[in-house]
Order: structure tokens, then sequence, then C-alpha cells
């Protein structure tokens, strides 16, 4: 006689319940972390407003058109210019979105709701997705000589041949530590997006052995930054981007000036102590690569990514002290610079989709630009 298997043991009342909680949860774990967070700066700075449901018109929280970055958690939300998902909507995807200029959409959101997991969204509503944060440090100043690209964190830079050897540096997408001692030891400060022609305005070139990526949400203390940078440019394709040629209409070379480029250098004096904050400049250094970009917006708004020629303006910085330590003094050194035929960049305009656009560059340009489906220049 073949054996029944015994019947499974009923749960009690209390286990059923805690069951049936434990599945609701698990049903809803996706609804609570759904959470969008927008920012009025860049780069996820400024005033912010925080979402966990549908928003059909932000000028009630006093922010409406006013979003410039935002962070996207646990699922999609849809983001429209006008109140009531009105206008032009893009969907954005999990994620940190440093810059909302590239959707076409700074300052222009006046409504967002979250989407549902289970509906479907043509790919060409999405948004595209934004370029990972990165750090480039050159060996020479004003970007030349030796390079090398940071994705992620570097406790070492001796590893990679690089240890001590910075002397100016790009950073994209989000804010990067970088420390004179290996393992972040050592004196550390933080840079923000832009460019830096010159590391010496802050002590630091050929100083630099380790460098990681800032979360976007940390707070940094204003004395751990370094002086503003010049402003850059992000051409790297985004992923999801469709890219077109665009035809240029004119191109200008801009001569150089002759005149003088000076720098700052740091210099210890012995046996004095202090704890003053020293200030540091930089002055004069043209800026290579893509150096600005224009946008027709056709709505009454211009999207403006400033690029960065630098011209004998200078900048400055504090610098914050851990308790006493040997005083220093910036000296300024210059040299002259000459002038002539030699091209400080090209002043280029093209055409795409019926709307001039202008971009400064450091090489003359061919027939035509490699642009994204709003026009802005692509590497």
């Amino acid at each position: 006689m073949t054996a029944r298997p015994a019947p499974s043991p009923l749960l009690s009342p209390s286990l059923a319940l805690r069951a049936a909680l434990l599945a609701a949860l698990a049903l809803l774990a996706p609804l609570a972390l759904a959470q969008a967070t927008f920012f009025q700066g860049e780069t996820f700075g400024g005033r912010n407003v925080f979402v966990n449901d549908e928003i059909r018109n932000l000028q009630r929280q006093g922010f409406r058109d006013r979003a410039s970055s935002a962070v996207i958690a646990g699922q999609r939300w849809e983001v429209c210019e006008d109140m009531r998902f009105q206008g032009h909507c893009t969907v954005l995807r999990p994620g940190r979105y440093p810059t909302l200029a590239s959707m076409g959409l700074d300052e222009r959101i006046g409504s967002v709701r979250r989407l549902d997991a289970s509906e479907r969204i043509s790919e060409a509503r999405y948004a595209p997705e934004p370029a990972p944060a990165q750090l480039i440090l050159y060996g020479q100043e004003n970007f030349r000589g030796r390079s090398i690209t940071a994705n992620d964190t570097l406790h070492n830079l001796q590893r990679a041949g690089f240890n001590d050897r910075a002397e100016s540096a790009v950073v994209l997408g989000e804010r990067w530590e970088v420390c004179n001692d290996t393992r972040f030891e050592g004196r550390c400060v933080v840079l923000r997006p832009g460019r830096y022609p010159s590391l010496a305005a802050m002590g630091l070139d050929n100083r630099i052995s380790s460098v990681r990526e800032v979360a976007w949400d940390a707070r940094v203390a204003s004395n751990r930054y370094a002086p503003e940078p010049v402003p850059v440019y992000d051409s790297r394709p985004r992923r999801g981007e469709r890219f077109f040629e665009a035809e240029v209409t004119s191109a200008r070379a801009v001569l150089a000036t002759s005149g003088q480029r000076c720098w700052v250098e740091r210099e210890q004096l012995p046996q004095v102590r202090s704890e003053a904050n020293v200030p540091g400049a930089i002055a004069g250094a043209l800026i290579g690569g893509i150096l600005g970009h224009q946008v027709g917006g056709g709505s009454g708004k211009d999207i403006a990514t400033v690029g960065g020629v630098v011209a004998g303006a200078a900048l400055g910085s504090q610098y914050g002290r851990n308790g006493p330590q040997p005083a220093t003094q910036d000296v300024q050194r210059c040299e002259n610079l000459p002038g002539g035929a030699q091209p400080a960049y090209w002043d280029v305009s093209y055409e795409f989709r019926g709307r001039q656009h202008r971009v400064q560059m450091a090489e003359a340009p061919g027939n035509t630009i490699k642009v994204n489906d709003q026009g802005e220049p692509r590497q």
C-alpha cells in the first residue's frame, strides 16, 4: 500500500497575519523607494525639493521652472514642461542627473510623476542616461602632456605611474577629492566639476597621490573646496543618445594676444606658525577642448553652457587649517606670452533642424559637427 504524504501543517493565525504583512511589504517596497529629488543648481547644488508622489504643479512647492539637476531612486519618473503633464515630457530612469540641460529641461519642469513599473515606454521618450563622474589629470599645466583618467577610486597613483605628476585637471559629472598622500591621507581638497588649468594655485601641483569621487549627497565644508573652476562643457556621449551631423556655416579663428601668463607658487616659511587662511590665484590660461555652446530654446529661454576661455581673470579661494601649521606665502611668477598668428580658439557656427548654434573649439572644424538630438556637440 502506497503511503500518502503528510498534509502540510496549517499556519497559526498570528503566523498567517505575519506572512500576509510581509507579502504586502514586498509589493509596496518598490513604491516606497520611488523617490525623486530636484535641485535648483547643477551638480545637486542649491535649494531642493523631495517628492515621492505625483505633483501636477510644482508652483505650489515654489519650484516650477527651477530644477537644474535631479536624483531619481527606485523607479522611473516622468517630468514635463507644463503643469498637469502637458508640453514636452521626458522619462528619467533611476540615477543621478548632474544637469538637465542635455535634455532641454533646465529650469523648465512644471509637473512630475512616478511611472508604474509595468508601464511600457517608448525608447524615444527616455532621457539620455547621465555620463559617469570622471577626473582627468594632466602632467602639464593647461591640460597638456600625458594624462590619466579616473572613473573610480584610486588609492595610490603610483600604480598608474602618475604619483605626484598632475599639474592640471578636468572634473566631469560630480565632485572629486584629491589628496597629496596615498589612501587619502595628508592634505585633501575637493574639486567641483570644471577645468583647473593650474593646480599650483591650490598647492597641489605635482603632489596628488590618491583620488576618489565624492558622493552627491555628501556635505563638504566650504574651506575644503578648491578655488572655483573654469566652467566645463561635458561633450561625452550619453548612453541612449542618437547622433547627427550638423552643417558648419562659419568658422572664425580668434588669435591669441600678447601678454603675461601668471601663476602662484606656494613657499613654506620654516619656524613660523600660523592659522591664517592663504588665498590662491591663477590667471591667463587659454583652455583647450570644446569651450562653449549656446542653443536657441525656441520658447523664450536659452540653454547656455558657458565654456572656458580665461584671459587674465583671477580666481581665489581660502584653505582651512586644522591647528597650527608652518606658515606659507604665495609667490606670484609670470612669463611673457607671444601673440601673433596662433589661434587661441575657433568660433564656429552650425545649423541643426533650422536653428543656429554656436560653439568654441580648440581646432578648426570640418564641414560638419557631431551633435545629439538637442543640437549639443558631442565628441
